[in-house]
């Protein structure tokens, strides 16, 4: 009884330690992604960037300015896409999906985007 009485506080400090730790793993992506967005307007602004079908950033040409800025920010988003999954029960691919129309439906004129088929085209 009284390793119970041990264990029970052990089990509440590791399982609030997790739970602490998903969020501020989640404010940090969040920042991240945050501080990212002129950057990647820029690139967008330029038709350097565009918006594919998985719900990620791709290079439209052969020039690949600031490649490291756009693989973290897809990196983030796979990361992001991954925990929505978890939480909603479908795939990371199915929620990469959707919020790339939500993206296209969203977008700016004269940015680049990825129709379900594949093909490109300029809002």
């Amino acid at each position: 009884m009284m390793n119970r009485y041990k264990v029970l506080p052990l089990l509440v400090v590791v399982f609030s330690l997790f739970f602490t730790t998903s969020i501020l793993q989640a404010a940090s992506i969040k920042d991240r992604m945050a501080e990212r967005i002129p950057a990647i307007n820029a690139l967008k602004d330029q038709g350097l960037v565009g918006e594919n079908n998985a719900g990620l950033l791709e290079f439209r040409t052969g020039q690949k300015p600031s490649q490291a800025l756009i693989q973290d920010e897809n990196n983030d988003r796979q990361a992001v896409y991954a925990a929505i999954a978890k939480k909603e029960g479908v795939s990371p691919q199915l929620v990469g999906q959707r919020r790339a129309k939500m993206l296209a439906d969203n977008g700016k004129s004269g940015h680049w985007f990825q129709a379900a088929d594949g093909k490109w085209y300029q809002k």
